[in-house]
């Protein structure tokens, strides 16, 4: 009995507590006693003061990162070379001719090269077990390391 209660105390003392902090009667700010010690604002420049040495750093946001990196003059503008740079760079290592364009077997480098790896016999075709050999190589999942269990011990 003493628990249903104390629980429809403390559920009158929130419900109280919730109106007065909605109806602005409690007091957000703390006021401290005249005896408490004033609190000392730090001065700009003075020597000794760790804080001030610091420049402070601008807060930039992840937008402006980016921006940022695409910018490369540093302009506040990004002109369309350097919107493509980035491209142009992928598409030079895939163009090994360096003639501007790319072929199919430029493009699939990789695919063909995987293919050539695993064609052993030289056949131009892939059997079963050669096929095999391109599978993607999967990582093992980590498996939880628990200490061992101690045998449990018995009362006789």
């Amino acid at each position: 009995m003493w628990r249903y209660l104390a629980g429809g105390a403390a559920a009158l003392l929130m419900v109280a507590a919730g109106w007065l902090i909605f109806s602005g009667q409690a007091r957000p700010d703390a006021v401290l006693p005249a005896s408490a010690p004033a609190v000392r604002q730090p001065q700009a420049g003075v020597a000794g003061d760790p804080e001030a040495a610091l420049p402070a750093a601008p807060e930039r946001s992840r937008e402006q990162k980016r921006f940022d990196r695409y910018d490369k003059d540093r302009n506040a503008t990004i002109t369309r070379d350097e919107y493509f740079a980035p491209r142009r760079k992928a598409f030079a290592k895939l163009d090994k001719d360096r003639d501007g364009r790319l072929s199919f077997d430029e493009w699939a480098v990789k695919t063909t090269d995987r293919f050539a790896d695993a064609d052993r016999d030289r056949s131009a075709t892939l059997t079963a077990a050669e096929f095999a050999t391109t599978r993607p190589k999967r990582s093992a999942k980590p498996r939880c390391v628990c200490p061992a269990a101690a045998p449990a011990e018995t009362e006789e």
